[in-house]
């Protein structure tokens, strides 16, 4: 294997390692542990969530419908989870916002020129978002 490959694997998992750690972090500590920044909360959610998507996206871009399932299942998950912890709640538009991010971050990452076409793109991103809705 080529050194560049080798370094870009390695530097795209510890980028889609720290993000989904960030967002396993940021949603479970108790409301008053968490940060608090001058972003509307939809925009925080959509942030994070978009960058991991694209990250996995860009990252690995083979196994296109294990990417989208495990990363959506990861969303539902990480909300339900905040159930269990004191001030904290599950909300169905937090996790309508976090699947658009992470759905829409991976689309982008994995690009026309990975899958094949941009109508291929168009195609999962509104499978996606029919999965969704």
């Amino acid at each position: 294997m080529k050194p560049f490959l080798i370094a870009r694997m390695v530097l795209t998992l510890g980028a889609c390692a720290a993000l989904l750690i960030a967002i396993v972090v940021l949603s479970l500590v108790p409301a008053h542990d968490r940060p608090v920044t001058a972003l509307p909360h939809a925009l925080e959610h959509l942030t994070i969530f978009f960058a991991a998507g694209l990250a996995f996206g860009i990252g690995y871009p083979q196994r296109h419908g294990f990417q989208f399932l495990a990363l959506l299942v990861f969303t539902a998950v990480i909300e339900m989870a905040q159930l269990v912890v004191p001030g904290r709640h599950a909300r169905l538009t937090d996790f309508v916002v976090d699947a658009v991010g992470i759905m829409t971050g991976l689309s982008l990452g994995l690009g026309p020129s990975r899958q094949g076409s941009s109508r291929e793109v168009s195609i999962s991103v509104r499978t996606c978002l029919r999965t969704i809705v």
